[in-house]
């Protein structure tokens, strides 16, 4: 009986020996994660006085810190519509007497972007037809891009959100409003000067069949001062 007690205890010890041994090649537990990038900026533009439909112009930007930019073919005649504060048909931009390619973005006045790690992109959108709206940036050394990710939804305004280090990048030309050479595969998103959308298909007028509608956008990076 004594060697079986013996034994047991042996075999406690070693196992108290080996369990503090790993414990301490292991370390300290790790910690928690460090915070997701948070809010750099949200636009939810606002209606003209007049209401109604009118070309989108930087009066209909909501958020003092954010320069509004259009490019491509008939840019101008991306138009904003809706109602302030209306869940079912909110203020938003209509692409449907746009050419291909038209893009609006953003710009903020202080700060560059930083979409590297856990950056992240939200936003609200109607769609009609085939039409999705893809994003865009220009970085600070002036190259703008689009990306592959395709949203939009045709029977209701939705918010969705995409991870912005998912995304692949295409260069796009500015004044074609067309995608140039292939999909890249490595580009430096630390100092982006601006975020947008872009609808790659030419508005087809009023009437089902051919636009895009944006709403809310809300971009979540780290701010980099200019």
């Amino acid at each position: 009986m004594s060697s079986l007690l013996r034994f047991a205890g042996l075999l406690l010890l070693t196992l108290h020996t080996t369990t503090s041994f790993a414990a301490a090649q292991e370390g300290p537990p790790p910690g928690p994660p460090p915070p997701r990038a948070g809010l750099f900026f949200e636009e939810t533009w606002k209606q003209l006085p007049k209401g109604g439909e009118n070309p989108l112009v930087q009066d209909h930007v909501a958020n003092a810190d954010l320069e509004l930019k259009l490019y491509g073919p008939k840019s101008e005649e991306l138009q904003v519509t809706g109602f302030d504060g209306n869940d079912a048909n909110p203020t938003h931009t209509w692409s449907g007497l746009c050419g291909a390619g038209c893009t609006f973005a953003f710009r903020h006045k202080t700060s560059y972007a930083d979409l590297t790690g856990s950056a992240r992109v939200m936003v609200q959108s109607k769609t009609s037809g085939f039409h999705k709206i893809h994003p865009f940036i220009k970085l600070a050394d002036g190259k703008t891009y689009i990306g592959n990710v395709e949203l939009g939804n045709t029977t209701d305004f939705l918010f969705e959100e995409f991870r912005v280090q998912d995304v692949k990048w295409i260069a796009f030309n500015t004044e074609l409003g067309v995608t140039r050479g292939n999909l890249v595969a490595d580009i430096d998103l630390g100092k982006v000067d601006e975020i947008g959308f872009t609808d790659l298909q030419p508005g087809a007028d009023h009437g089902p069949g051919g636009w895009s509608d944006v709403a809310v956008v809300r971009v979540y990076a780290k701010a980099v001062a200019r």
